[in-house]
């Protein structure tokens, strides 16, 4: 048995805790990179995107004050992309083990 399988199985609570989890996350990091490469902010992929990121990451996304805008998005919104995957990957493991 696979090691993906292995972590998939078993508590489907966990399953639905990890892919919101890496859902959450994903949705940040999708914001980081195109804040990165430009993204044009009146398309409204780009416009829902920001705004969900911003909703996510509304604890952390001023948490640091570096003079570079673009340093200020990948700490600020990368530490909540970070923070939720981890807590996230730490209770679907409780449960799974528990």
């Amino acid at each position: 048995m696979s090691s993906r399988t292995r972590t998939r199985s078993g508590n489907p609570v966990a399953t639905i805790i990890q892919i919101v989890a890496d859902v959450m996350a994903f949705i940040i990091g999708l914001w980081i990179v195109m804040y990165l490469l430009d993204a044009n902010r009146g398309n409204d992929l780009v416009e829902f995107i920001h705004d969900a990121a911003r909703w996510l990451a509304g604890w952390s996304h001023d948490l640091f004050t570096f003079d570079e805008a673009w340093a200020r998005v990948v700490c600020g919104y990368g530490l909540a992309a970070l923070v939720y995957l981890f807590i996230g990957h730490a209770i679907a493991g409780r449960l799974r083990r528990g």
